[in-house]
């Protein structure tokens, strides 16, 4: 009887609920969290749900030794963990972007470039803020690229510059991705008249095909050439790009804007949940890293608005931008532009700015790859 009895004890002592605190508790429910907005709100489900189930799995609390836990040396967990932990993964997704992205919307007004540029002052206005509140310059790098609303480009650099804050930066990125469309909409109803809001663009010229394929390597040669650093993530996107235009690897750029981008957006996702382990996830840092993750998306809005407003100080009637689609120069694509596009509408139905606002929404993926290969190139 006693052998049974201490059988008993030693299986309850492997078991999740003996070890469970309130800790892993409080993570597997932000876990439920986040699936239950994807599928109820529709947010981001193809990142919100992966990193959901990654959080309830990450927390799931084990008996040391199992081998089994994302941070355990050798288990399957921490094998696939090393495509964040290492940056193999944000460049395959920036190939999958560029397969699938369509550039003619920047290509036709090369002057919605400046943009895309000018939201990028989120990125280094949270650079600044995390400076003030204690952080060491490359984890201010780090925790400012989430400004640049770009999930992948945020684990690439943090991967570099400081990967002990790389779980809490990467949920906080995709985190506020999901809620672009909450963000946004105030700050850009905040800072402009009703009478810009009305303003109607012209339609974008026709683009070429020579344009096309011309674009990704005057492009790629272009911006590599001033961010060396930017390599990896630049040269995979226009790379990218470049297999989709060509018109003759169609193959090619269907696996890598299909198959491709799912697995490794599945991969990313779910280890960057795991990654959210209540002892590591769950301090004052991570606290900081998600005001500051909200400040650089404001910040990076606003930039983008108030940048458009000054540009039209210098154009003439009929050729000034609409301010509302400053917000997309931040590289959550398409949401920021679907958002301009809404928001614009709101005043007047005929007004359609999303083929407008794909123009600095596309500059600020370039962007957002630019101001990290800046950071890295300095602070790596």
């Amino acid at each position: 009887m006693d052998q049974i009895i201490n059988s008993l004890s030693q299986f309850w002592q492997f078991t999740g609920f003996c070890n469970m605190t309130w800790q892993h508790l409080l993570m597997i429910l932000i876990g439920i969290g986040f699936i239950s907005i994807a599928i109820i709100k529709q947010w981001e489900p193809l990142l919100l749900i992966p990193i959901g189930f990654g959080m309830i799995i990450g927390n799931i609390p084990m008996f040391p030794g199992l081998n089994i836990g994302i941070y355990e040396n050798g288990s399957v967990l921490n094998t696939l963990y090393q495509g964040v932990k290492q940056g193999w993964y944000p460049p395959l997704i920036f190939l999958g972007i560029g397969a699938m992205t369509d550039f003619s919307a920047l290509i036709s007004q090369p002057r919605l470039i400046l943009i895309g540029a000018a939201a990028q002052m989120g990125i280094f206005g949270a650079y600044l803020l995390s400076l003030l509140m204690g952080f060491a310059p490359n984890e201010a790098a780090a925790i400012g690229i989430i400004g640049g609303a770009d999930g992948p480009t945020a684990i690439f650099l943090s991967s570099k510059l400081a990967p002990d804050l790389m779980g809490a930066i990467a949920v906080s990125a995709y985190s506020y991705m999901a809620l672009v469309p909450v963000i946004q909409r105030p700050v850009m109803l905040l800072l402009t008249s009703k009478k810009e809001r009305n303003i109607i663009m012209p339609k974008p010229r026709q683009v070429s095909k020579k344009e096309k394929i011309i674009f990704p390597i005057i492009g790629f040669l272009t911006t590599a050439l001033i961010v060396p650093s930017g390599l990896p993530l630049l040269g995979m996107l226009f790379f990218g790009n470049l297999l989709k235009e060509s018109g003759v690897t169609r193959r090619l750029a269907v696996t890598a804007g299909g198959p491709l981008i799912d697995v490794v957006t599945t991969l990313i996702g779910l280890t960057v949940g795991c990654s959210t382990q209540a002892d590591k996830f769950l301090t004052g840092n991570s606290i900081k890293i998600f005001i500051l993750g909200l400040l650089s998306f404001i910040i990076a809005t606003a930039s983008g608005v108030l940048f458009v407003k000054f540009m039209n100080l210098f154009l003439k009637d009929g050729h000034k931008i609409n301010p509302l689609i400053g917000n997309a120069g931040v590289s959550a694509v398409p949401d920021s532009a679907r958002v301009s596009e809404v928001v614009g509408r709101e005043v007047n139905p005929e007004n359609h700015l999303l083929m407008q606002a794909m123009g600095p929404n596309v500059a600020g993926v370039i962007g957002s790859a630019v101001a990290a290969g800046i950071l890295l190139g300095f602070l790596g």
